[in-house]
């Protein structure tokens, strides 16, 4: 699809995401291992890929640093942020990382 001809769908929630990293970043991130959990993180929240791509098997694996952002949706950020480390718990690749902190100014902590 282009660009010019999609349209856009505002939702009237917070959204908070929450970036899952490789392995090293930032220095020297790894790449190559298998992602698991995309599916089941997407029926919680909205899985969005950055340094992925898929290896000879069709799987999809980590391919930089930041390797994907899990977004969570809800009336205000303290249900958003729940939503989206709900999501972000299905995610395994080895060597994974995230902050946990995330939004917590957002809320006042």
């Amino acid at each position: 699809r282009k660009l010019d001809s999609a349209s856009a769908q505002w939702k009237p929630q917070t959204a908070v995401g929450v970036v899952l990293a490789a392995q090293n970043y930032p220095d020297t991130p790894k790449k190559g291992d298998v992602i698991h959990g995309i599916d089941a993180a997407n029926q919680i929240g909205k899985v969005f890929h950055a340094g992925t791509a898929l290896n000879e098997r069709g799987e999809v694996i980590t391919n930089g640093g930041r390797v994907l952002c899990v977004v969570g949706l809800g009336d205000d950020v303290a249900a958003a942020k729940q939503r989206a480390y709900r999501a972000l718990a299905e995610v395994r690749f080895d060597g994974m990382q995230y902050r946990t902190d995330i939004a917590d100014k957002a809320m006042g902590r």
